[in-house]
């Protein structure tokens, strides 16, 4: 009897020393089995343009190469619903690109001054715009402010065809600028400058003030309250969390616009996006905003994508164009896929690119 259990445990043993192998190198092919390297471009679709004009920019991204749209209709979803077809008529992927925390001109945000991100020095993005007049910050922990994000990106999310919301400003306003554009803004940012070192509205304070048990307008140097920034930076998130489970109950993805690398992002702008619940990053590694060349764009995807390493998050590096020539563009592409990102975006393109583009798909 024992000689018939062992025999029957050895064949056990073989069954599944044969079965195992196989099932483990089909487990590994569908993980090794990688996406095409894809091709995106922002584009804002006016609405004072032509639909026939959309039209003819959507069958020239297809036919160079483009395979995804980002579109901004300025979170109107009406307006997406009747471009978004166009686009993907043509064979193009298409994202619903929307301004988040920074929202100008939002007819019902500015009948709520409450909503808004207040300085340090105790000025209002409402009425009173850090560096450009556009800048209108909504606080991300006013209830109310939230939750008017969170319809839009369902709005949006509804539109039958798209791919995914992509958030673009998903962040706190700039904190340091990138040091190309300080000379524009005669500038010089060596420290936190109160003018520009939000979020020290009612509401953000208070809910603070509830969490920590104390209130950062007391603080003497808040720059160096690790809690301040970490409150922050969890707020950002939480936004991002709701509008992902927003946009995967309607089977859509959530994407975002957001500075080159989690260090630098979270340094820059109070945006740590390597935490966030997220399908895809576009990291908008604009080397020519920081005096940088091709080998910076390079460190900056990698640095990226070791930052995700374990997420399902895919990154694609974002370029600013308008100024590369066509062979700058052709290098650019390059060291991104060398880079190791799932694809590149390419913001502003010229006429100049486009023979550029395509044939570097080849």
């Amino acid at each position: 009897m024992r000689q018939g259990i062992n025999l029957l445990l050895l064949l056990l043993v073989l069954a599944t020393s044969c079965t195992n192998p196989q099932k483990e190198t089909a487990s590994k092919k569908v993980e090794n089995t990688k996406q095409p390297f894809k091709y995106w471009t922002w584009y804002g679709a006016g609405h004072t343009v032509p639909d026939s004009i959309h039209i003819a920019n959507f069958k020239k991204f297809a036919k160079h190469g483009i395979d995804a749209v980002l579109i901004d209709t300025r979170a109107d979803a009406d307006r997406l619903s009747k471009i978004a077809p166009f686009a993907i008529k043509a064979g193009l992927e298409v994202h619903a690109w929307m301004f988040t925390m920074n929202r100008p001109g939002d007819s019902i945000a500015l009948q709520h001054p409450d909503w808004y991100m207040v300085s340090r020095s105790g000025k209002s993005c409402f009425n009173d715009r850090p560096y450009v007049d556009y800048y209108q910050w909504l606080s991300p922990s006013h209830p109310e402010a939230r939750q008017h994000i969170w319809n839009l990106v369902e709005g949006l999310a509804k539109v039958e065809g798209i791919t995914s919301v992509h958030l673009d400003y998903i962040r706190y306003p700039d904190v340091y600028l990138p040091v190309g554009l300080l000379p524009k803004y005669n500038l010089v940012q060596n420290e936190e400058l109160p003018d520009f070192d939000f979020d020290y509205s009612d509401a953000a304070v208070e809910k603070f003030q509830k969490k920590y048990g104390k209130n950062i307008k007391e603080i003497e140097v808040p720059a160096i309250d690790i809690e301040w920034k970490q409150f922050r930076l969890n707020e950002i998130k939480a936004v991002v969390d709701g509008a992902y489970e927003i946009a995967h109950k309607h089977g859509k993805k959530l994407t975002a616009a957001v500075f080159p690398y989690p260090e630098m992002a979270d340094h820059m702008v109070r945006q740590r996006w390597d935490k966030w619940q997220i399908d895809a990053v576009l990291p908008m590694i604009y080397n020519n905003f920081y005096n940088e060349g091709l080998d910076w764009v390079k460190f900056a995807s990698e640095q990226g994508i070791r930052d995700l390493e374990g997420k399902r998050t895919q990154l694609h590096t974002g370029l600013y164009i308008p100024e590369m020539s066509a062979e700058e563009v052709k290098n650019a592409i390059e060291t991104v896929k060398e880079s190791g990102a799932a694809g590149v975006a390419f913001f502003d393109i010229k006429e100049t690119h486009y023979k550029t583009i395509k044939a570097s798909k080849k």
